[in-house]
C-alpha cells in the first residue's frame, strides 16, 4: 500500500463535537482545499447545493424511491464538524461530495452473521480509561473540546491515537466498517483524479487510520463488489435537538445538544451566559433564581473544575453549580434546565428551494393557511368545530392520522361536547419519514388520505373494520370515502352472524353519529345503519355468552361495556329498550351464561337501577355457589367504579363473605381475575372499599326467594324428595 498524497488532509472529528467544529473550521481556512470530503452517503451529492436554505438543525432524509417507509437520516446541527465543512465549502464556492457506502447499500444490506458476532470496541472509552477517565465524553470534553491546540496538529493528534488504537484491536472491526472504508477510498481516489488541488477529508476520527494508505484500487473495489442496491430519492428535513439526544435512540447522538450549541455560540464567556439563562428558564417556570445567585454559580463551576484539575467547568460542574445555588439543592429546577437547555428544544427549517414531494409541499401550504407550525414543544389545543379555522385544524389532523402521520393525537382526558375538540400537537421530525411514505398516496394530504380510506373500505373483512372507516371518513369529511365505508359496512353486516361483531362496530358508529352532523354528514342515515346493527347484536347477545372460553369472555365484557356506551350515546329510546332487554335476558338465561359477561351485565343493570339489590343478591348467592364460576360473576359484576358498590353494604357484604370463605388455593386461582377486575378502581374508591370491610361491610342475608315462581317450586319439590328418602 502506498500513503497517500501530502496535498490530502485528514481531519478525524468526533460527530456533533463543537471542539471538532472549530478544528474543522480552521483546518479548511488554514489548507483551503480545492474539495472538501465529508463522511456521508455518495447519494446526497445532489442536495448539497442547498445547505445555504438550510436553518440547522436539519438532517438528510434518503429512502427507498419504491418504499419510502424504508428510509434513514443523517442528523446535522451548528456545532457539527460535517455541517461546518458543508457551509464553510458553500461560503467559499468549493466542491463538497460526501464519502460513505451509499444509503442505497446500506438500506439494501442485511446483517452478516460475522457482524453480530464482532465485539465493537469504543475508541473513546478506551483512550479516556489510559488517560485516567472513567467517561469517555468528559475526556474529549477535556482534550478537544477545550482544546487551543494548533487545529492541523489537533488533528495529527488524535490520527495518531487511533492509529495504535485500530493496531491493537484490528481483530474487533467488522466487515461493514471495511466496507464503509473502501468505498471512502474509491471517493478519495476519484477526487484525486478529477482535483489537481489540496483535498481535505473530513471523518470520524475512527476511520482515518484506514485512509493514510491506498491500496490497490482492486482490492477496494472486490470488497464492495456485489453489494445489493437500492434506487434512492431524499431531501433536507428539519430536525431538532431533542432527536440528537443520545437518548431519543439516535446512535451517533450526544447527551446535551443544547449545551454543545451553547458552546459553539458562545466560545467566550460561555459559563456566566449559561448561568445568566439558566436563571431565566428558572424565572419563567415561576422559580427564584436572582442575578446574585448566577455570579456565585459561576464562581463554584469555576472553582469545582480547578478542584478537579479541569481546563474549565464541563457540564457537570455547571449542572452541579446551578442544582446547588440557582436551585437550593431541588432537583426540580435541574430537570427543567436540562429539558430546555441541556438537551433544548430547538428545531430547524429548510428553505422553499430545498426538492421535497408534492404531498410535503401541500402539508406546509396547510400548515401556513391554517396558521399551525410546526414545533418541537407539545401544544395543547382546542378546537372550536363551529369556526371555519379550528374545523379545517381538525381535518387536517385526522387526515393526517389515516396517513399515519401523527402530528397531533386527540386528548381524550378532556370533555368539550359536541362541537369542540382538545388535541396535543408536537412535530417530531421523524415524521418527515411518514410525510415520504405517505407520499405515494397521492399528492395532496386529503387526496392521498382519500385513496387510504377508500382502500381500507374496499379490504374491510368485518363490520367493525367497516364502521372504523366510516368513522374516520366522517371526521375527515372525504364525502367518496364516506360513501365507500357505508358500502362496506352494508356489506359486512349481510354476511355477519356473530352478535359480538356486530356489537363490535357500534362505539365507532355513536361517534360518528354524535358528530356527523358538524362534519356535514347526515347523522340520520348513520343512526339507522348503528340502530340495524344493534337490533341484531342484541338478538344475539345472551347466546353469544354461552359456551366460551375465559378469553372469549373477556372480549364478550369488553364489547357489552363498549356498546352500552354507544347505546347511551347515540341509540334513541326503542332500540335503548330492545338493548336492555337483550341485558336482562343475559343474566336471567337458564343455564347461566359465562360469569363474565352475565356479572357485568347485572352491575350494569343494577346501576340504572333496572335491577334492586335483591335481584343482584339472588344471583350472586347462585352464581358464588359453584367456586369457578363465581370468580368469573364477582369479577365482572366488580368492573367500573367502585362508588355505589362501597355505598350498598349488603352487597359489598356478600362480596366480602365469599372473598373471605375462599379455601387457600381457590383464592389464589381467583387473584388474577379479581386484581384485573378492580385495577380500574381509583385509590379514593380502594380506600373507601378498605374501611367499609374494615368496619365489617355488612351483612350478607341469604335470600329464600329469586323472584321465580317455577324455580322456587322445582327446588322445594327436590327439598322434600330428599327428606322424603331420608325418612326413608
Amino acid at each position: 500500500m502506498k500513503p497517500i498524497p501530502d496535498r490530502v488532509t485528514l481531519v478525524g472529528i468526533r460527530h456533533h463535537g463543537p471542539g471538532s467544529a472549530r478544528m474543522v473550521r480552521a483546518a479548511l481556512d488554514a489548507v483551503r482545499p480545492q474539495v472538501v470530503l465529508v463522511e456521508g452517503p455518495p447519494d446526497a451529492d445532489g442536495l448539497v447545493e442547498h445547505v445555504g436554505a438550510l436553518i440547522p438543525p436539519v438532517a438528510l432524509l434518503l429512502h427507498d424511491a419504491a418504499d419510502p417507509s424504508q428510509a434513514a437520516f443523517w442528523p446535522f446541527a451548528r456545532f457539527s464538524p460535517e455541517w461546518q465543512a458543508l457551509t464553510w465549502g458553500e461560503r467559499h464556492n468549493v466542491d463538497v461530495r460526501f464519502a460513505d457506502l451509499p444509503a442505497g447499500i446500506s438500506l439494501a444490506r442485511e446483517t452478516a452473521i460475522e457482524d453480530v458476532e464482532r465485539v465493537v470496541v469504543d475508541p473513546l472509552g478506551v483512550l479516556a480509561e489510559a488517560a485516567g477517565f472513567d467517561d469517555p465524553e468528559r475526556w474529549w470534553e477535556d482534550v478537544v473540546e477545550h482544546s487551543s491546540a494548533e487545529p492541523t496538529q489537533l488533528a495529527a493528534a488524535i490520527t495518531e491515537a487511533m492509529t495504535a488504537l485500530r493496531e491493537e484491536f484490528a481483530d474487533t472491526i467488522d466487515q461493514r466498517t471495511l466496507q464503509r472504508e473502501a468505498w471512502m477510498r474509491q471517493v478519495l481516489r476519484k477526487a484525486l483524479t478529477d482535483y489537481d488541488g489540496p483535498i481535505v477529508v473530513v471523518c470520524g476520527a475512527w476511520h482515518v487510520p484506514a485512509l493514510r494508505e491506498l491500496p490497490a484500487a482492486k482490492a477496494d473495489a472486490d470488497l464492495v463488489k456485489g453489494l445489493a442496491k437500492r434506487k434512492i430519492a431524499g431531501s433536507w428535513v428539519p430536525w431538532s435537538h431533542g432527536r440528537l439526544a443520545a437518548t431519543s435512540g439516535y446512535g451517533a447522538g450526544v447527551a446535551s445538544p443544547g449545551w454543545y450549541a451553547h458552546l459553539w455560540e458562545y466560545p467566550n464567556d460561555t459559563i456566566p451566559r449559561w448561568m445568566a439563562r439558566t436563571s431565566h428558564v428558572l424565572r419563567e417556570e415561576g422559580l427564584s433564581a436572582s442575578t446574585a445567585s448566577a455570579v456565585e454559580a459561576v464562581r463554584l463551576a469555576d472553582t469545582l473544575a480547578a478542584m478537579r484539575g479541569r481546563p474549565s467547568p464541563g457540564l457537570s460542574e455547571v449542572s452541579e453549580a446551578a442544582l446547588a445555588v440557582l436551585c437550593g439543592g431541588d432537583d426540580v429546577g435541574l430537570r427543567i434546565v436540562h429539558d430546555k437547555l441541556v438537551v433544548g428544544e430547538e428545531l430547524g427549517a429548510v428553505g422553499d428551494g430545498v426538492p421535497r414531494s408534492p404531498l410535503a409541499t401541500d402539508l406546509e401550504r396547510l400548515q401556513r393557511k391554517l396558521r399551525m407550525p410546526a414545533a418541537a414543544a407539545e401544544k395543547s389545543m382546542r378546537l372550536d368545530l363551529r369556526r371555519d379555522i379550528d374545523r379545517g385544524r381538525s381535518r387536517l389532523l385526522r387526515q393526517l392520522h389515516v396517513l399515519d402521520v401523527r402530528w397531533g393525537e386527540p386528548d381524550d382526558t378532556t370533555t368539550l361536547g359536541t362541537f369542540a375538540e382538545a388535541w396535543k400537537v408536537q412535530w417530531d421530525p421523524g415524521l418527515a419519514v411518514a410525510v415520504a411514505a405517505a407520499a405515494r398516496h397521492g399528492a395532496t394530504v386529503e387526496g392521498a388520505a382519500e385513496h387510504v380510506l377508500l382502500e381500507r373500505a374496499k379490504s374491510a373483512e368485518t363490520v367493525a373494520e367497516a364502521a372504523e372507516v366510516l368513522r374516520e371518513s366522517v371526521a375527515c369529511e372525504l364525502v367518496s370515502a364516506v360513501t365507500a365505508a357505508r358500502a362496506a359496512l352494508d356489506r359486512c353486516a349481510a354476511a355477519a352472524t356473530d352478535a359480538l361483531e356486530l356489537l363490535q362496530a357500534l362505539p365507532a358508529l355513536a361517534s360518528t353519529v354524535r358528530y356527523g352532523s358538524v362534519r356535514g354528514t347526515d347523522p340520520e342515515l348513520l343512526r339507522a345503519a348503528m340502530h340495524g346493527l344493534l337490533a341484531r347484536g342484541s338478538a344475539g347477545l345472551p347466546m353469544a355468552c354461552h359456551g366460551i372460553d375465559d378469553a372469549t369472555a373477556e372480549v364478550a365484557l369488553s364489547t357489552l361495556d363498549q356498546a352500552h356506551e354507544a347505546v347511551v350515546l347515540a341509540a334513541d329510546e326503542e332500540h335503548s329498550a330492545g338493548w336492555w332487554e337483550a341485558l336482562h335476558r343475559l343474566v336471567r338465561t337458564d343455564p347461566p351464561a359465562h360469569g363474565l359477561p352475565a356479572g357485568r351485565a347485572t352491575r350494569v343493570l343494577w346501576e340504572d337501577d333496572r335491577l334492586d339489590t335483591e335481584a343482584v343478591a339472588i344471583r350472586m348467592q347462585r352464581a358464588v355457589s359453584v367456586a369457578a364460576a363465581g370468580t368469573s360473576f364477582v369479577a365482572g359484576f366488580l368492573r367500573g367504579s367502585a362508588v355505589r358498590l362501597a355505598a350498598d353494604p349488603r352487597l359489598l357484604g356478600l362480596v366480602d363473605d365469599w372473598l373471605t370463605g375462599l379455601p387457600n388455593e381457590a383464592f389464589e386461582d381467583a387473584l388474577p381475575l379479581l386484581r384485573r377486575a378492580i385495577s380500574n378502581f381509583s385509590g379514593p374508591e380502594r380506600r373507601t372499599l378498605a374501611e367499609r370491610v374494615g368496619k365489617g361491610g355488612g351483612s350478607a342475608v341469604l335470600v329464600a326467594d329469586d323472584g321465580d315462581p317455577e324455580r322456587t317450586a322445582r327446588l322445594v319439590e327436590f327439598v322434600r324428595g330428599l327428606y322424603d328418602r331420608a325418612g326413608a
